[in-house]
């Protein structure tokens, strides 16, 4: 079994910045894909950023592309999100999730087997 436990969260103006962490136990990190989805209220959990566990490729959506990068240590089982510039639509609970799979988009909430339980970001105007 996996855990996954998220941290970094918090109440942010917006321009500002946030490092968000990831720690993995159960299995080594580097099992897996990892990736980060986001939830605003009254929305649907959306696919934000996500590492390969291969060659550390990675693959961002276009709303965040520039401002948001993923990251992974794999001697602290950890995997991180530094958010730059931070909007106001970047609001919600961010969720971290691994997945095993050898196929699929890696973009959709179904294709990963483990979550975390999220961290709240708030970002004001």
């Amino acid at each position: 079994q996996v855990q996954l436990v998220e941290s970094g969260g918090g109440l942010v103006q917006a321009g500002g910045s946030l490092r968000l962490s990831c720690a993995v136990s159960g299995r080594t990190a580097s099992s897996y894909h990892l990736g980060w989805f986001r939830q605003a209220p009254g929305k649907e959990r959306e696919f934000v950023v996500l590492i390969f566990r291969e060659a550390n490729n990675t693959m961002t959506v276009a709303s965040v592309k520039g401002r948001f990068t993923i990251s992974r240590d794999n001697a602290k089982n950890t995997v991180y999100l530094q958010m730059n510039s931070l909007k106001p639509e970047d609001t919600g609970v961010y969720y971290c999730a691994a997945s095993g799979r050898t196929s699929g988009t890696l973009q959709v909430a179904d294709e990963f087997e483990y979550w975390g339980q999220g961290t709240q970001v708030t970002v004001s105007s």
